[in-house]
């Protein structure tokens, strides 16, 4: 979405702020319409798919795409699926392996890859291993199936990412959220294979983080990589574009839905290749806006990602030092009991935050269990490091969920959170489904808790500008446009603040659609 956009919100009447606090009578009778229905599913439904969202901070573009949609650009590119590793490969006339477009005239097979590209219908189980060992068995834990989906339907999705972006960007407006932070590794291997190129196995340059990143600015990071890696984001957008139908009579949605990007680490490789990837997302950051960040992902329990933690912290913490404007957003804390020993659970949180200069923490499941905890989470609160909380992937992988989950911790504790799907097409789910999920596991959850967390996520987001609010903790309006809530005209001062910051657009957006959403109770 072009920066002018936005300017087409601005004449929205923003109902009953007082004081310059935007806390209206039709929140109230809003609340408690809330209140009546949160015991009657169908209505809360409803209620909730149409409650404004604000963004998702926290969701992986490939995870994002529900199964059925991998198939069809399986069938497409002419991939064949076999059934023995319940993946897609390129057909190569192996016994067993059927076209993916098969899927499309066999019920079973067509079911076979939803269950293994996602959640759906999966329990934890133990098989014999085969014929030729029938004592042996192989278990599949919920934690491994989730995570196996991602290279079992990962080749479907080359050449398809405009349609994913599409899809993304859809199923977001029909949860009414506006704005979108998606996980992506544009680049494909380009700064992996660098990484191996430059730095190779060699481990010398581990303590000498500048001539490391000077050697891979010299083997064209910055003059090849980034410039390619800008140019494949171009094609994927004007893709995902025209599959919306963007620009024309009746366009999607989705066009309606800002996107922008985290550059997505994948932290369970070599460190050469780790390095090179996180220098790239700096890099990607400062050269166009549409990269607002960088992320670090894949599993936490893996042993690359828990034997490296200290070294992968301590790349951020020189690479912030260099690029100290670009914004940063760590997996820290997606652990359990029993999943690491009990010392890996002690310190993710905190040395993301201190060391790798986390602004967010996507999950923070094991907080309770780090030394410390109590002042962790002071800082945070004090430091304002939100907390991007995804129910139902806490659940489906790590079996957390109910009164075990630490969202009421960091409620308590004054720690700003807001939902996020995570992985919503591996795990059958939206954002509708996480509110949802949300109110009808805890009790304590209002109306007022749900707005502010959409009202966090845009204002702990990683769009530039400043932000709408002087008083984010009281969702006090910013004195330029203190005076003009609740009327039709912008003033000047208000209408000059709002042109210099996309944040304070967006939210603005955001209480417009509140006011609209509001009025109807």
């Amino acid at each position: 979405m072009r920066k002018t956009t936005g300017i087409i919100f601005l004449t929205v009447i923003l109902s009953g702020c007082c004081s310059h606090t935007c806390s209206t009578g039709g929140e109230q009778q809003t609340a408690q319409y809330f209140d009546s229905i949160r015991q009657q599913p169908a209505r809360l439904q409803t209620f909730l798919r149409e409650m404004p969202k604000g963004g998702d901070l926290h969701n992986h573009l490939a995870g994002a795409i529900y199964a059925e949609s991998f198939i069809d650009y399986a069938a497409a590119s002419g991939l064949c699926y076999d059934p023995k590793t319940e993946s897609f490969v390129n057909c190569d006339k192996k016994p067993g392996q059927v076209p993916a477009s098969e899927a499309y005239t066999d019920p079973a097979l067509f079911h076979n890859m939803l269950d293994a590209f996602s959640m759906r219908d999966f329990h934890p189980h133990c098989d014999p291993a085969g014929p030729a060992d029938s004592s042996a068995t192989v278990c599949e834990s919920n934690h491994d199936h989730f995570f196996d989906t991602f290279p079992r339907f990962g080749l479907a999705s080359d050449g398809h990412t405009g349609e994913m972006l599409a899809e993304a960007a859809g199923r977001a407006a029909a949860d009414h959220l506006q704005y979108l932070e998606l996980m992506n590794t544009v680049d494909g291997k380009l700064a992996r294979n660098l990484g191996t190129k430059t730095l190779g196995e060699k481990s010398d340059w581990e303590n000498n983080f500048a001539a490391a990143r000077d050697e891979l600015l010299a083997a064209g990071m910055k003059t090849t990589v980034v410039p390619a890696t800008l140019q494949q984001l171009d094609r994927d957008e004007a893709r995902m574009r025209e599959v919306l139908h963007c620009g024309a009579s009746q366009p999607s949605e989705g066009c309606n839905v800002q996107v922008r990007y985290l550059y997505q680490v994948l932290r369970g490789q070599a460190p050469g290749q780790v390095f090179a990837q996180i220098l790239l997302g700096f890099e990607l950051a400062q050269a166009d806006p549409r990269f607002v960040g960088l992320n670090l992902v894949q599993p936490e329990d893996w042993y690359v990602p828990m034997h490296d933690f200290e070294l992968h912290m301590r790349m951020l913490d020189y690479l912030h030092g260099v690029y100290p404007n670009v914004h940063i957003s760590l997996h820290a804390g997606e652990l359990a009991p029993g999943l690491v020993p009990p010392d890996g659970l002690r310190f993710h949180i905190r040395d993301s935050v201190r060391l790798g200069h986390a602004e967010r923490i996507g999950h923070g499941v094991d907080i309770v269990y780090e030394d410390g905890h109590e002042q962790v989470l002071k800082e945070m609160a004090e430091e304002h490091v939100l907390v991007e909380i995804c129910l139902t992937s806490n659940d489906a992988i790590l079996g957390v969920r109910g009164a075990q989950h630490p969202l009421k911790t960091y409620l308590d504790s004054k720690v700003p959170v807001a939902l996020a799907t995570d992985d919503e097409g591996v795990a059958r789910s939206d954002m509708t489904t996480e509110y949802v999920r949300a109110v009808q596991t805890y009790d304590f959850l209002r109306y007022k808790d749900l707005k502010r967390m959409a009202r966090m996520s845009l204002e702990h987001s990683f769009l530039p500008g400043t932000s709408l609010w002087g008083d984010a903790g009281r969702f006090r309006v910013v004195d330029a446009c203190g005076n003009d809530a609740g009327h039709e005209k912008i003033s000047p001062d208000c209408q000059r603040f709002l042109d210099s910051s996309d944040r304070a657009r967006m939210q603005w957006k955001l209480e417009s659609e509140f006011w609209k959403f509001e009025k109807k109770y």
